[in-house]
Protein backbone atom coordinates (compact mmCIF):
# COMPACT_ATOMS: atom_id res chain seq x y z
CA UNK A 1 0.00 0.00 0.00
CA UNK A 2 1.35 3.49 -0.82
CA UNK A 3 1.83 6.22 1.76
CA UNK A 4 -1.12 8.36 2.79
CA UNK A 5 -1.03 12.10 3.29
CA UNK A 6 -1.91 12.34 6.97
CA UNK A 7 -0.89 15.76 8.24
CA UNK A 8 0.23 19.06 6.78
CA UNK A 9 2.42 21.05 9.18
CA UNK A 10 2.41 24.84 9.49
CA UNK A 11 4.91 26.75 11.62
CA UNK A 12 3.48 29.80 13.36
CA UNK A 13 4.50 32.43 15.86
CA UNK A 14 0.87 32.44 17.08
CA UNK A 15 -0.56 28.92 16.56
CA UNK A 16 -3.97 29.93 17.98
CA UNK A 17 -4.35 32.73 15.41
CA UNK A 18 -3.40 30.45 12.51
CA UNK A 19 -5.54 27.54 13.78
CA UNK A 20 -8.57 29.79 14.22
CA UNK A 21 -8.11 31.20 10.69
CA UNK A 22 -7.83 27.80 8.98
CA UNK A 23 -10.71 26.35 11.06
CA UNK A 24 -12.91 29.22 9.85
CA UNK A 25 -11.73 28.86 6.23
CA UNK A 26 -12.21 25.09 6.05
CA UNK A 27 -15.12 24.64 8.48
CA UNK A 28 -12.88 22.50 10.69
CA UNK A 29 -12.37 22.36 14.45
CA UNK A 30 -9.49 22.07 16.85
CA UNK A 31 -9.05 18.34 17.49
CA UNK A 32 -6.00 18.32 19.77
CA UNK A 33 -4.27 21.07 21.72
CA UNK A 34 -0.87 20.21 23.19
CA UNK A 35 2.01 22.34 24.45
CA UNK A 36 3.64 23.76 21.34
CA UNK A 37 1.05 22.60 18.83
CA UNK A 38 -2.55 22.38 17.69
CA UNK A 39 -4.14 19.80 15.39
CA UNK A 40 -7.15 20.83 13.32
CA UNK A 41 -9.38 18.74 11.07
CA UNK A 42 -12.92 17.95 10.11
CA UNK A 43 -15.32 16.49 12.65
CA UNK A 44 -14.95 12.97 11.19
CA UNK A 45 -11.20 13.15 11.84
CA UNK A 46 -10.53 12.19 8.24
CA UNK A 47 -7.16 12.83 6.64
CA UNK A 48 -5.37 15.03 6.02
CA UNK A 49 -5.31 17.14 9.16
CA UNK A 50 -3.22 20.24 9.82
CA UNK A 51 -0.75 20.58 12.68
CA UNK A 52 0.21 24.12 13.65
CA UNK A 53 3.45 24.28 15.63
CA UNK A 54 4.84 27.21 17.60
CA UNK A 55 8.14 28.60 16.33
CA UNK A 56 10.02 31.70 17.49
CA UNK A 57 10.62 33.24 14.06
CA UNK A 58 8.16 34.72 11.58
CA UNK A 59 7.87 33.75 7.93
CA UNK A 60 10.42 35.47 5.71
CA UNK A 61 10.22 34.05 2.15
CA UNK A 62 7.65 32.68 -0.29
CA UNK A 63 6.27 29.24 0.58
CA UNK A 64 7.56 26.34 -1.50
CA UNK A 65 4.34 24.41 -0.79
CA UNK A 66 0.89 25.97 -0.52
CA UNK A 67 -2.82 25.20 -0.45
CA UNK A 68 -5.08 25.66 -3.50
CA UNK A 69 -8.70 26.21 -2.46
CA UNK A 70 -11.94 26.06 -4.45
CA UNK A 71 -15.20 27.68 -3.43
CA UNK A 72 -17.73 25.09 -2.27
CA UNK A 73 -21.42 25.99 -2.24
CA UNK A 74 -20.97 29.64 -3.18
CA UNK A 75 -19.42 31.65 -5.98
CA UNK A 76 -15.69 32.16 -6.15
CA UNK A 77 -16.28 35.91 -5.77
CA UNK A 78 -18.32 35.38 -2.60
CA UNK A 79 -15.67 33.00 -1.25
CA UNK A 80 -12.97 35.60 -1.89
CA UNK A 81 -14.99 38.15 0.07
CA UNK A 82 -15.43 35.62 2.91
CA UNK A 83 -11.70 34.81 3.03
CA UNK A 84 -10.77 38.49 3.13
CA UNK A 85 -13.29 39.08 5.94
CA UNK A 86 -11.67 36.22 7.89
CA UNK A 87 -8.28 37.95 7.71
CA UNK A 88 -6.73 36.76 4.45
CA UNK A 89 -4.97 39.39 2.38
CA UNK A 90 -3.92 39.71 -1.25
CA UNK A 91 -0.23 39.06 -1.90
CA UNK A 92 2.05 39.31 -4.91
CA UNK A 93 4.40 36.37 -5.39
CA UNK A 94 5.25 37.32 -8.94
CA UNK A 95 2.04 36.09 -10.60
CA UNK A 96 1.03 37.82 -13.82
CA UNK A 97 -2.12 39.92 -13.92
CA UNK A 98 -3.94 37.47 -16.21
CA UNK A 99 -3.82 34.34 -14.01
CA UNK A 100 -7.12 32.61 -13.23
CA UNK A 101 -6.48 32.36 -9.48
CA UNK A 102 -6.09 34.80 -6.60
CA UNK A 103 -3.02 34.62 -4.37
CA UNK A 104 -3.77 35.31 -0.72
CA UNK A 105 -1.98 34.94 2.61
CA UNK A 106 -3.18 33.82 6.03
CA UNK A 107 -2.67 36.07 9.09
CA UNK A 108 1.01 35.03 9.39
CA UNK A 109 1.79 35.43 5.69
CA UNK A 110 1.52 31.82 4.45
CA UNK A 111 0.44 32.02 0.83
CA UNK A 112 -2.49 30.10 -0.60
CA UNK A 113 -4.55 30.35 -3.78
CA UNK A 114 -8.26 30.59 -4.46
CA UNK A 115 -8.83 28.89 -7.80
CA UNK A 116 -11.33 30.36 -10.26
CA UNK A 117 -13.57 27.31 -10.66
CA UNK A 118 -15.75 26.22 -7.74
CA UNK A 119 -15.99 22.61 -6.58
CA UNK A 120 -19.37 22.43 -8.31
CA UNK A 121 -18.01 23.76 -11.63
CA UNK A 122 -15.19 21.24 -11.48
CA UNK A 123 -17.54 18.29 -10.95
CA UNK A 124 -20.33 19.25 -13.36
CA UNK A 125 -20.58 16.95 -16.38
CA UNK A 126 -19.74 18.33 -19.74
Amino acid sequence: MPSRLAVIAIDAVDPDLVADFWCAVLGWTILVREPGGITIGDNERSWPMIDIFAVPEGKTIKNRLHFDLRADGLSTSDELDRLLALGARHVDVGQSSDVSWVVLADPEGNEFCLLSRSVQQLTEPG
